[in-house]
């Protein structure tokens, strides 16, 4: 035969011959088309696939709080939390899974959870909508993590992977994912429903895109501040999609310290006079409370005074028969006959050895509940040492030796509030 040119590898003459046979045999068929015939899509796409190989371990995912949420928002077409679901679901899931449709519906029973934190892409055991019709008043958790929430982007960042908590954290759905520490009161009374947030932080606008639509969530009718720092007011100027596209205005409840603190950090917010015209920001009421009870929309709330790092002013929430208390290093001892009779506290515990200067830690936290005594108990607030399976494990082994009903809240736990 012919000798092969030394200046064309063996591998592709043989290319070429394969294309010149084929070639050559559709030409002589009569009924052939001058074009080859289109591979099928599934099979184009599994070329590609055993062309460049990619393990599922390094197909990343888009976290619901990162920079990839604005531009998939305006991708998505996606003005506010109102018509938010479909971002979340996107921006929560992994991108090579694929996204389900929602399925059934459930009801909130006691101290169950109606949202598994699964991942919002597979709606099946939580999924709720705006015609649900909500009987009983609720708790949901909005957030239930430390300030700069979970993961840690340094824990990622690690080349020695030696955190834990956060290397499960970061998979859509998974209980260690948390938040800004906040909760929303679903107040079912004679007059109607209300939606009250204890706390907007720095997350607060990523909870509000992955919980309001599921739980069907429109409106903001009061925010209550615990305190000022930035894990608790820090998303107040995000308010400003409820008051620009759905509601007037949101009255803000907080202690005098702490709006003389927002007076500087959210002075626009305060002073609306010195916004440039026509500039879009929140229409907020600020409402000066004291340490005694008031209320909102015909819920009595008794402020619980606690410390937050020492000289540090702090307030807890007693509503009904629940007690809020998100941010404490100490309890004064005259807050104490305020937590009497409690059937559910919510009670800060960062980590799961000690206490730090400014909160809880679970040894700490759990001599509260044996002091105070409530019914039930429900930790939030929780740092990345706090596996959520194995410190559950851990407290569950407390009832059985103790009677203490306790266990770590999550993201998306909705519980009622309890009824005497």
């Amino acid at each position: 035969g012919r000798p092969r040119s030394p200046l064309v590898s063996p591998q592709l003459q043989d290319s070429a011959a394969r294309r010149a046979r084929h070639t050559c045999a559709r030409r002589c068929s009569p009924t052939s088309s001058p074009f080859p015939p289109a591979r099928p899509l599934a099979h184009r796409l599994s070329r590609r696939r055993d062309a460049n190989p990619v393990p599922c371990c390094c197909i990343p995912t888009v976290p619901l709080a990162g920079p990839a949420k604005a531009p998939m928002l305006l991708l998505l077409r996606l003005p506010s939390p109102s018509c938010a679901i479909v971002g979340a679901r996107y921006l929560s899931a992994p991108l090579h899974r694929p996204l389900a449709l929602p399925s059934d519906r459930r009801w909130c029973t006691p101290f169950r959870w109606i949202s598994r934190g699964r991942p919002l892409s597979s709606l099946s055991d939580g999924e709720l909508d705006s015609k649900r019709s909500v009987q009983q008043s609720e708790i949901i958790f909005l957030g239930t993590g430390t300030s700069e929430g979970i993961p840690r982007v340094s824990c990622l960042t690690n080349p020695m992977k030696t955190c834990e908590v956060c290397s499960k954290a970061i998979e859509p759905g998974n209980k260690n994912r948390r938040l800004n520490t906040s909760i929303l009161i679903r107040y079912t009374n004679s007059v109607g429903r209300f939606n009250i947030l204890i706390d907007a932080g720095k997350f607060f606008y990523h909870s509000a895109l992955q919980w309001f639509s599921l739980f069907g969530i429109r409106t903001i009718d009061a925010v209550i501040i615990t305190h000022s720092h930035a894990d608790a007011i820090g998303g107040l100027d995000d308010l400003r999609d409820w008051t620009n596209n759905v509601q007037p205005s949101i009255p803000i409840y907080a202690a005098m310290r702490d709006f003389e603190v927002m007076k500087k950090t959210h002075y626009y917010l305060v002073d609306t006079s010195v916004v440039v015209p026509g500039a879009a920001v929140s229409e907020l009421q600020f409402n000066i409370i004291k340490e005694e009870p008031f209320i909102v929309h015909n819920l009595e709330v008794t402020p619980l005074p606690v410390w937050h790092g020492k000289g540090y002013r702090s307030l807890g929430f007693r509503f009904g028969n629940v007690c809020y208390i998100s941010d404490v290093s100490d309890i004064p001892q005259e807050t104490y006959k305020l937590l009497t009779a409690c059937d559910l506290l919510i009670l800060d515990a960062l980590r799961p050895d000690r206490s730090s200067t400014t909160h809880f830690g679970l040894p700490r936290a759990l001599e509260e509940v044996r002091k105070i005594q409530p019914r039930k108990t429900l930790f939030t607030g929780m740092m990345h040492l706090m596996d959520h399976d194995k410190v559950n494990r851990y407290l569950a082994n407390l009832k059985e030796t103790e009677g203490l009903d306790v266990q770590l809240s999550y993201d998306g736990l909705c519980v009622p509030i309890p009824r005497r």
